[in-house]
């Protein structure tokens, strides 16, 4: 009865647990430690000494310089990261009209040929009305609307 008994050692599974416990702290560590290095570089109210500041003091003391930038900075962090998201949006957003569009605001060469036919058909232009805008439609020099 003199043995000493270590509860998480005692039992296969509690131990599995207690290592699996251990080895998802470490990387939520390292992902808070990250986030936070890319808010400090992230954001533009801070000052290069002040950027430098931070960073020292998050590599040379970890865990207190994350804990107190978290502390100190967290709110914002949140709101420059929402903030970055948005932009990203717009970005990828605008991106996608211009390019439905099919560049600055053009219509595809495909899409001005067929309304030259459309009105050539209606017998609002003549043959040879038709012949010079396809030409010019086709040169790329052309006007994007009729």
């Amino acid at each position: 009865m003199s043995a000493q008994t270590y509860l998480a050692y005692d039992f296969p599974l509690l131990s599995a647990f207690w290592a699996m416990l251990w080895f998802f702290l470490w990387i939520m560590w390292f992902v808070l430690l990250f986030r936070v290095v890319f808010d400090i570089f992230r954001d533009d109210d801070l000052s290069g000494w002040a950027k430098t500041g931070w960073l020292v003091f998050c590599i040379v003391l970890p865990f207190l310089g994350v804990f107190v930038y978290v502390i100190a900075r967290g709110k914002n962090m949140g709101r420059r990261e929402v903030s970055q998201a948005r932009a990203q949006q717009e970005a990828y957003d605008s991106y996608i009209r211009k390019t439905a569009k099919g560049g600055e605001g053009r219509g595809s060469s495909v899409d001005e040929l067929t309304r030259l036919s459309e009105i050539r058909a209606r017998g609002d232009i003549t043959d040879d009305e038709y012949r010079r805008a396809k030409e010019l439609v086709l040169s790329g020099s052309g006007p994007s609307e009729p």
